[in-house]
């Protein structure tokens, strides 16, 4: 990987010399995961309206592989409850992807039905490791995060149940937190929103670079 830059743009030298710019899926600061010289691993498109080909997929830390498309974090959190992986939804029904928040504008990552009654999951991808195995979300002020947990709490107030699942797509994350120091503003909303009973998870991801899927949970230290 030579330089991460625009927010959506990287560039990699293929192992073949040859340059590439690609899209990097990613609005976050992808702090110590886009450090120039890194391994990296991209997908290729066959849409042949997409100016940029090809994706930046994974990048290769001191600390282990990390998936830099925040957009799997949604994929594998999908298939997990499907699968039955995540235990806290288990037996859910009429799963449906980008549902329309009920009280407002935007969407949730998933509703269901659970024996809880009406059910909304939220799913933020983790990707910064501030020390050992200890992973953070946010790596940059998020407003969007900050929408998405009010309208949890929301929810919860009116007899919902909601969930907010971290995915750490950083394969050497083990516990996860809250950024308080880099948004303190959603580090607020967050215990706020737990005190009226929305339910916070983390999950791990697994993968071989052949293959990703949702690992073991983790620890949420909240």
């Amino acid at each position: 990987m030579l330089r991460r830059y625009k927010r959506f743009l990287a560039d990699i030298e293929t192992s073949i010399g040859e340059c590439l710019t690609v899209h990097c899926p990613n609005t976050g600061a992808m702090t110590g995961c886009a450090e120039p010289g890194s391994r990296a691993w991209y997908s290729r498109s066959s849409n042949p309206k997409r100016k940029y080909a090809h994706t930046l997929e994974i990048v290769e830390t001191p600390a282990g592989y990390v998936s830099v498309n925040t957009t799997r974090a949604n994929a594998l959190v999908g298939e997990g409850i499907r699968d039955g992986v995540i235990q806290e939804l288990a037996g859910a029904t009429e799963l449906k992807a980008e549902a329309s928040i009920p009280d407002g504008h935007g969407r949730f990552d998933f509703a269901m039905q659970t024996a809880a009654g009406a059910t909304f999951v939220e799913v933020k991808s983790a990707t910064l490791l501030v020390q050992g195995d200890l992973g953070a979300f946010p790596d940059a002020q998020s407003s969007r995060a900050l929408k998405h947990v009010d309208a949890l709490l929301r929810r919860v107030q009116a007899g919902d149940r909601g969930l907010l699942i971290f995915c750490a797509q950083h394969c050497g994350i083990g516990r996860v937190r809250i950024a308080h120091e880099i948004d303190p503003v959603y580090a607020e909303a967050v215990a706020a929103a737990i005190q009226v009973g929305v339910e916070v998870l983390a999950y791990g991801c697994d993968t071989d670079l052949c293959d990703m899927r949702l690992g073991t949970r983790l620890p949420f230290l909240s």
